[in-house]
């Protein structure tokens, strides 16, 4: 497999993917502090708590403790720098924290009926006992199941009668009395008990598959400890490796690699383990000391090769472990070139390349002998229009996703016989779709099979997967997530709309909305995402639990904003850096746009980012708060200046080739010039939801506590403006499912209080002029 350049330890927006640091658990953070505390907690002004009812809390505000900080001649005083805390073990700041958490749960009790209510209707939607499409592998076909009322999910695997059969996209899993039984290899609700958080990074089966090996984090930190168990008797092999990532891989049936964290939270070393040995005694492969750079870890689908992938923001170079002689280290593959970024997969006699450099920006693919290296060979050029984001190999086949004007789209080709020269492609079949927005990713596929399999889903149509027979061109869908409670696909219209930025660049936005409930005549509710960093494609995906949005007649919209990658290398090169400010343009210039179409107005636009979203949120809210009624900034990067000035904080150092780097003047100024926190400033702001985990290692919880209580300094508003702090998770919020469905019904909730959409004649379905 090649892997698009995004390093998979950015600070993401936690929207469909997947999926690093406190020392501390939340089982030690002192019991919740409802009353608040003269010792480290202000009241707000009178103005302030005017908007907040008599039997509510106050909202608290943050103490001042003058922080000064000098560069390049300006002076930056913060306030609140005290709030930040390295162990999350200060018991100033957790107190700050929990009333924080008291006072969003005093302004919401009242709407606590309606959450309820809206977490039983996305609840109800799930099938809660079912499994995912079936994976054929070897002997065996290995898929996971949820089962109903639980949490997490187990991971399975039923043997095959006929396993030397070709595969075909009509294979159906056996399971009837009278075939072989189910075997659970790994129950994630047993592992999960007495764990406030649970997650599973990587369940990797040995090739005998005797064994398996799975990376666990019970923090929220992303700080992994990988298992080896016995796939049939769940016993354990050796010891645990502790204080790992979840890259984790097999070399052979004897040996592990892996990868570890140094101590700014940067994947810096990959170790070779071997079974039944003392991790301690476990051999570096590479130690990557740039830290700039950090390390990631994957098989090729031959399985005869695992590479090593180094890469920075602008830079990827890739080494290659022979799983046949691991003890024989990494190689180097593809040399380190500045600028220069490249992702290798396997077949035969060829390694396949994937390159991108300045002048070759949305990639091109070549092949070199794996004998000689340097001797490449162009299979597909360059195209100015299609960027190559990610290649498949097979025995026979070779697939190319690629992006187009804003769309996935996925090219099958034929191969030559594998002992030939590979020195040109055959075919380029296109695979058709059919929502005018979708989504598509790849699935693991059989390296052996001439069967591809693939996701897809659209706004409007749930998560499916797909078998794709290369040689007739003929799809087969194997599965589609069931969405109970009368959900019906042609209820739902979803549009693909453009938005014209002030130098005449045409920005995509992907739109959905129930056609029975709206009237875009600009009485509707409006719902707009964005994102835009890192080159992150925010794709039209299903949601289930946004049905209860959008069956309240509220129109959901994604900004496809510069700083993304939806558009090409230059769509992101066009949002980052100097012009990083396009992002925040773009946003705006979207909202605007939905106004003067009248799917919504002012006073019913509601807006939504995470992470590096919630970048893009803080810098519109100070930008044109007059714009938008409500805003959800989720795990917010809002501190940015004074963030990229400490390279003692996780990401700091990779990401200067993001945001540029602050030790520069001119980067420093402009840097300064969009900073939420450095912002913030006395006017009035729309309602305003912030989260935060406290064991976040991307975004440290400090950045929106920071924001918010400068906010609550400054505003001059009687708007709603809480902070919800999760005590016991990182950055992608809890771990269980329905923890997860939870927080999306206090979301929404808290975006129907401020629209008026929470009376309890509202229920799904129902819409209020």
């Amino acid at each position: 497999m090649i892997r698009s350049s995004i390093q998979s330890r950015l600070r993401l927006f936690g929207h469909q993917h997947q999926h690093q640091f406190s020392r501390r658990s939340i089982a030690l953070t002192p019991p919740l502090i409802v009353i608040c505390s003269s010792l480290s907690i202000i009241m707000t002004s009178s103005s302030t708590a005017a908007a907040v009812k008599s039997d509510q809390l106050l909202p608290p505000a943050a103490k001042k403790v003058e922080h000064v900080m000098e560069k390049f001649g300006d002076v930056r005083v913060d306030n609140y720098y005290w709030l930040r805390d390295d162990s999350r073990s200060s018991s100033e700041v957790l107190s700050y924290l929990q009333q924080e958490n008291a006072y969003v749960d005093s302004v919401m009790s009242g709407t606590k009926p309606f959450e309820e209510q809206v977490f039983a209707e996305i609840k109800g939607r799930i099938k809660q006992d079912d499994i995912t499409a079936p994976r054929r592998k070897g002997p065996y076909y290995y898929y996971c199941r949820t089962l109903e009322g639980k949490e997490y999910e187990q991971h399975c695997r039923r043997s095959i009668f006929d396993h030397q059969s070709p595969r075909s996209v009509h294979d159906v899993m056996p399971a009837g009395p009278d075939d072989p039984p189910e075997h659970v290899m790994l129950d994630e609700n047993v592992n999960s008990q007495g764990h406030e958080f649970y997650h599973i990074g990587a369940f990797e089966v040995s090739p005998n598959h005797e064994l398996a090996a799975y990376a666990e984090d019970t923090k929220g930190d992303e700080i992994y400890t990988v298992h080896v168990i016995n796939a049939d008797t769940k016993i354990p092999v050796g010891s645990p490796l502790t204080g790992v990532t979840s890259a984790i891989e097999w070399a052979g049936n004897d040996y592990l690699v892996y990868i570890t964290l140094d101590e700014i939270h940067r994947a810096d070393k990959v170790w070779l383990h071997k079974l039944g040995t003392d991790q301690s005694t476990d051999t570096c492969l590479y130690h990557e000391k740039d830290d700039k750079f950090s390390l990631d870890l994957h098989a090729s689908e031959s399985e005869h090769y695992l590479f090593v992938v180094s890469d920075s923001k602008l830079t990827r170079f890739v080494l290659y472990i022979d799983v046949s002689k691991p003890e024989d280290g990494a190689k180097v593959l593809t040399p380190r070139v500045d600028g220069v970024d490249t992702s290798v997969t396997h077949r035969g006699n060829h390694f396949i390349i994937q390159r991108r450099t300045d002048e070759l920006f949305n990639s091109e693919l070549v092949a070199c002998p794996v004998n000689n290296i340097s001797d490449t060979t162009v299979l597909i050029p360059h195209r100015e229009s299609v960027k190559i984001w990610d290649t498949r190999v097979f025995a026979d086949h070779l697939v190319v996703y690629e992006r187009q004007n804003c769309l996935p789209k996925i090219t099958t080709f034929h191969l030559p016989p594998v002992d030939e020269p590979l020195v040109s492609l055959k075919g380029g079949q296109t695979v058709d779709f059919i929502d005018p927005v979708y989504t598509v990713d790849p699935e693991e596929s059989e390296f052996s099979s001439s069967i591809l399999r693939f996701s897809y889903s659209s706004l409007k149509t749930p998560h499916s997967v797909y078998d794709y027979d290369m040689n007739t061109g003929t799809s087969v869908l194997k599965k589609i997530d069931t969405i109970l409670g009368g959900f019906d696909t042609s209820n739902y219209v979803t549009e693909r709309k453009y938005a014209t930025a002030s130098d005449g660049i045409q920005i995509p936005m992907s739109v959905v909305y129930r056609k029975d409930l709206v009237k875009l005549d600009g009485s509707d509710p409006l719902y707009l995402y964005g994102y835009g960093s890192y080159e992150v494609s925010i794709d039209p995906t299903f949601k289930a639990s946004r049905l209860s949005l959008l069956d309240r007649g509220l129109i959901f919209a994604i900004a496809h904003i510069r700083g993304g990658g939806e558009m090409g290398r230059q769509w992101y090169e066009n949002g980052k850096f100097l012009k990083k400010k396009n992002t925040f343009t773009d946003f705006i210039t979207c909202a605007e746009y939905l106004i003067e179409q009248k799917y919504c107005s002012k006073e019913k636009l509601c807006i939504e980012g995470r992470s590096a979203g919630g970048l893009l949120i803080g810098s519109v809210l100070n930008m044109r708060p007059d714009l938008f009624k409500a805003a959800v900034a989720g795990v917010p990067f809002v501190d940015v200046l004074t963030t990229m000035l400490d390279p003692s904080i996780p990401l700091t150092t990779e990401e200067w080739e993001e945001w540029g780097d602050p030790r520069e003047e001119e980067f420093y100024f402009y840097m300064k010039s969009y900073s939420p926190v450095d912002n913030v400033k006395p006017q009035d702001y729309p309602h305003i939801l912030v989260t935060a985990g406290l064991h976040d290692p991307r975004v440290m919880y400090s950045e929106p506590a920071k924001f918010v209580a400068k906010l609550r300094e400054l505003k001059t508003d009687d708007n709603l403006l809480l902070f919800k702090c999760e005590l016991g998770a990182g950055h992608f919020s809890k771990s269980g499912r329905f923890e997860r469905l939870q927080e999306d019904a206090f979301k929404y909730t808290f975006l129907m209080k401020v629209l008026n959409m929470t009376s309890p004649d509202l229920g799904s379905g129902g819409s209020q002029k």
